[in-house]
């Protein structure tokens, strides 16, 4: 590992080009990561850009900062700048209702009394929108973005309007939709004329498909090559660029929103974007998300004594990617890879960089800091006891049970401990064979604590110095017996050419719980399961607060056959 000098001169990335080297070296071999191109901004210079390993390894080619990438969900940036270009024009209010430019759009709802989605609560994934529709979202030959309208209407909101923060790549697709009926061009189009061409990012382009150009990089997983189908959700995630080329779009950031002579957008437009937007969204806890942006130590990302920090990562089926901005100290890095392994690795690349670089502009040393563990302490049984009970969680279902003077969990398939510290909160504990201490990463330092807000009955984590939601205490409902007569495996009858996004679906009892389990071989491995709550004999929700909960399971028949419909897939119980 390269030797930090004990002084380096002001503005000198010499230490951090050598150490971020080593250490990518490093992440990408650990992680079986084969191409990643990175790019550090100061103000308007690139003071490092530089690619690692290959853009394609069969054919020897190198990953270069030229080389171009699918960035997945940075997408979402350049369409929430295109949508405020539109807002400072006049042609858009963004506490309008979405029907004032999109007359067409409509979704069930369950809420009364809620105000309408908005352009404003889209950007701030504040809409209520079903997260996904997952059908044909990635296919050899997708539909037209466009026809997302058509599908919501049979759909049900998943929240009411500004409620809870969940992630939604339908929203942002519609937006786009909305966007392009507002400008009257396509939104591909729009966003080079409006955005890429005055960026001058010449080698970027929304587009369905993946580049495929001389200096595209092909997609890896595992270190075998594998095929990047195109995706629908073109303004949620359609963008292929490079380093080089999203280095312009902070720098333009970093200039107050000009390039050169031409004012992008103006200043006060993007302090507005990266303002914080949902202080007042009590669910929400510590999280805070601006225009597109999201803003603070969210991910990891771990920046400290710099002022603002903004950022936003992506992911396609392959391709991963992370970029973050200081505003104030006009600093930035972005991190693009081809390799599905490379979800932790983009973004502890881009956070040691920008650590490393921020020491450099401004002599104010943060990499060396360390976090210490809190100590061990105790808790009353009764405080212990609050605890117990099944939370639903992004990653699925997770079970607290009370011992003696700990509780029991399971986190990433080991049975760990939750012990009480001297902080007041729950730490996480694992022990080999129930005997040896052995380190949970960051985890080690994250605290958990239970609380009710605006209603419901929450499990938080404390990490890197904010409170986050973690998972909704489930509270069981009588299971309609015709949903129990439901459970059993389930396949679905309308993949067509999708990618294989969920699969080995089943439907089972747990305690008085119903979960629908299943697989996820793209991204992750292993089995999710997810609560069920029946609503009635036909339609029931997933269970929990944020992404990819609250959305509905219906009951459809189909010549003749019951069957159950989920975000667009039709799902047929297997004959035993």
């Amino acid at each position: 590992m390269p030797t930090q000098p004990e002084t380096q001169v002001r503005g000198d990335y010499s230490y951090t080009k050598e150490y971020m080297s080593w250490l990518i070296k490093k992440e990408m071999k650990k992680n079986d990561v084969t191409g990643l191109s990175i790019a550090l901004v100061d103000d308007q210079k690139v003071v490092w850009s530089e690619g690692f390993g290959y853009a394609d390894k069969a054919g020897n080619v190198p990953a270069t900062p030229e080389t171009v990438y699918r960035v997945g969900s940075i997408s979402k940036l350049f369409t929430a700048t295109a949508v405020m270009q539109l807002a400072e024009q006049g042609k858009i209010d963004i506490n309008k209702p979405l029907q004032s430019y999109l007359p067409e759009f409509s979704i069930k709802s369950r809420f009364t009394d809620t105000g309408p989605i908005t352009p404003r609560s889209i950007m701030t994934h504040h809409s209520g929108l079903p997260s996904e529709l997952l059908k044909g979202m990635w296919n050899k030959s997708p539909e037209p973005f466009e026809n997302d309208v058509k599908l919501l209407r049979d759909e049900y909101a998943a929240y009411p309007p500004n409620y809870v923060y969940s992630y939604s790549n339908v929203g942002v697709t519609i937006l786009g939709h909305a966007l392009e009926k507002v400008s009257g061009h396509d939104f591909c189009t729009h966003l080079t004329v409006s955005l890429l061409q005055p960026l001058g990012m010449a080698h970027s382009k929304f587009d369905p498909a993946p580049d495929h150009s001389l200096l595209a990089a092909k997609a890896y997983r595992k270190g075998a090559e594998a095929n990047e189908l195109p995706l629908r959700v073109v303004p949620a995630g359609g963008l292929n660029s490079t380093v080089l080329d999203l280095s312009r779009f902070m720098k333009m950031v970093f200039a107050g929103g000009r390039v050169g002579e031409r004012q992008i957008i103006k200043p006060e437009t993007l302090a507005e974007m990266l303002r914080p937007q949902n202080a007042e969204v009590p669910l929400d806890l510590d999280l805070r998300i601006g225009l597109g942006w999201f803003l603070g130590s969210l991910s990891g990302i771990d920046v400290k004594k710099t002022g603002p920090v903004a950022q936003h990562d992506g992911a396609t089926l392959y391709h991963r990617s992370q970029m973050i901005v200081l505003p104030e100290q006009k600093l930035g890095v972005v991190v693009l890879s081809n390799s599905a392994t490379a979800g932790e690795v983009v973004g502890n690349v881009a956070t040691e960089a920008l650590k490393l670089a921020f020491e450099a502009k401004s002599g104010i040393r943060q990499h060396a800091q360390k976090q210490v563990k809190p100590r061990t302490g105790s808790l009353p049984k009764e405080n212990l006891q609050a605890f117990e009970g099944r939370y639903a969680t992004i990653a699925g279902v997770i079970n607290v049970t009370r011992q003696a003077d700990y509780l029991r969990t399971e986190v990433m398939g080991k049975a760990v401990r939750l012990v009480p510290r001297v902080d007041g909160l729950l730490g996480l504990q694992y022990r080999l064979l129930g005997l040896f201490p052995i380190s949970l990463g960051q985890m080690d330092y994250d605290g958990f604590s239970v609380a009710c807000v605006a209603g419901h009955d929450i499990l938080n984590v404390r990490s890197l110095g904010q409170e986050l939601l973690l998972g909704e205490r489930i509270k069981l409902v009588p299971i309609p017996e015709k949903w129990v007569r439901r459970t059993g495996e389930y396949e679905i009858i309308n993949r067509d050419d999708d990618a294989v996004l969920i699969d080995n679906l089943c439907l089972r009892q747990d305690n008085g719980l119903l979960i629908m389990d299943y697989t996820v071989p793209l991204f992750l491995d292993g089995r999710m399961g997810k609560a069920i709550t029946p609503l009635s004999d036909t339609e029931a929700i997933t269970y929990g607060l944020g992404r990819n909960m609250g959305e509905t399971i219906r009951v459809v028949n189909v010549g003749g056959e019951e069957l159950l419909r989920y975000s667009g897939y039709l799902l047929r119980k297997k004959r035993d």
